[in-house]
């Protein structure tokens, strides 16, 4: 068994909360992690022998040097995209095809607050395992989602991109990551209205999100852009449809960002390029004007940037009150000393290698005063607690787990 490098004796501020987790791949995992840091025992529930399809995907820690394999001459092998989604939880194996199996997870979601699952319309409803009053709607009810493919469907690579370029997605997943955080959030939001009712007459509701739905909300100030015009947004590059300056530009040793929001930091910004008169120039003395001269400014800022450093610049803007930075690469990133201040890195010991080698895994951002998120347990082993939950959850003897083991339900 893994474990942290620090165990803190505070309780999680879901800590009496159990969710079954019964989804993969990203959005469901994503939702149940952030769950798990906030406290909750969360159970992820995945096939015999297989596991969550992200177990076999690429790029993957622990596959070569001198921990390759466990004392027990196990692949020690860890897929990146695993650990990324799944810190914090215990997790079983059991066949859910199999009638013993299905019986197992209703046994265990009685025993749960909350189930997670992100299987295609009616896909657990063949096994009985659907909730009961479940109805999703709309025509494209039966596809399954995937990121990609929704992030092409919400017009979001529309907007993403070289305008002279191609659509492009997103460097991550961000519409699995958005549907797992707007699960979260209404998972949260129904606890907190069961809570709510009167003691004995609680009762749970069904939450039921679309990737499709997801997509399209966070378009945010683009989706309403077009729900007031009618005009459908176009790729921008780096610009920003509403605010100018409010870009890249590039210096005499690279790239930074300028992201100016109102005419006092323009104002600024052109007195400390040394061009004052800029700001009062007619072309550009509102943000309306400086978007509608957009190209004309681009020129004029572009002409002042080159003659400086990417560092000359940034320090000398945020003297003044001009937001600004540097566009780093993800090793820039990580060196900045502002994410291990806010301690965003997180290391656990594996049991192949101990100390000498523990896996690197991203922290929560989120940080609360009294019950702060933690990582309680690593990403787990493939079934590596189906022993240990089923006899503390549903009272089995060893006996009776060995003949479902013996019978490939676990």
């Amino acid at each position: 068994m893994w474990t942290a490098h620090i165990a803190s004796p505070v309780r999680g501020a879901l800590s009496h909360v159990r969710v079954l987790d019964l989804s993969r791949v990203l959005a469901g995992p994503w939702a149940t992690q952030t769950l798990a840091d906030f406290g909750a025992d969360v159970i992820k529930v995945e096939r015999p022998q297989q596991g969550d399809d992200t177990r076999g995907w690429a790029e993957s820690w622990g596959v070569s040097g001198p921990h390759k394999q466990d004392k027990e001459g196990n692949n020690t092998k860890q897929s990146a995209y695993f650990l990324s989604a799944n810190r914090g939880k215990r997790a079983i194996t059991c066949d859910i095809t199999r009638p013993e199996g299905q019986e197992l997870i209703r046994q265990l979601a009685a025993k749960c607050d909350v189930v997670v699952e992100n299987f295609k319309a009616g896909g657990l409803a063949k096994y009985g395992l659907d909730y009961a009053s479940l109805k999703q709607t709309g025509p494209r009810k039966d596809q399954a989602g995937y990121d990609f493919l929704l992030q092409g469907m919400s017009g979001l690579m529309s907007i993403t991109g070289d305008p002279q370029g191609h659509p492009m997605k997103v460097g991550v997943a961000i519409v699995d990551i958005m549907t797992g955080l707007y699960a979260t959030s209404s998972i949260l939001a129904a606890l907190l209205e069961r809570d709510a009712q009167s003691e004995g007459k609680r009762e749970g509701q069904h939450i039921d999100l679309s990737l499709f739905d997801v997509s399209v909300a966070f378009l945010a100030n683009q989706a309403s852009n077009y729900l007031v015009s009618g005009k459908a947004p176009q790729r921008m590059g780096n610009y920003h449809p509403n605010i100018a300056p409010y870009q890249s530009f590039e210096a005499s040793d690279g790239y930074f960002i300028l992201a100016v929001g109102n005419d006092s930091q323009f104002a600024k910004f052109c007195a400390t390029a040394g061009k004052p008169e800029l700001a009062a120039d007619p072309r550009f003395i509102t943000n309306a004007k400086r978007v509608e001269n957009r190209k004309a400014l681009e020129s004029e800022i572009t002409e002042l940037t080159k003659r400086r450093t990417q560092q000359d610049w940034i320090g000398a803007l945020k003297e003044v009150g001009v937001p600004c930075g540097q566009v780093n690469d993800i090793a820039q990133a990580f060196s900045d000393p502002q994410l291990h201040h806010r301690n965003m890195f997180l290391h656990l010991d594996h049991p192949a290698s101990g100390a000498d080698a523990p896996v690197p895994l991203m922290n929560s951002p989120i940080h609360m005063s009294r019950t702060p998120p933690e990582c309680r347990l690593p990403p787990p082993a493939l079934g590596e607690h189906t022993d240990e939950v089923l006899r503390e959850l549903l009272s089995m003897r060893d006996a009776q787990i060995q003949a479902l083991r013996d019978r490939s339900v676990l």
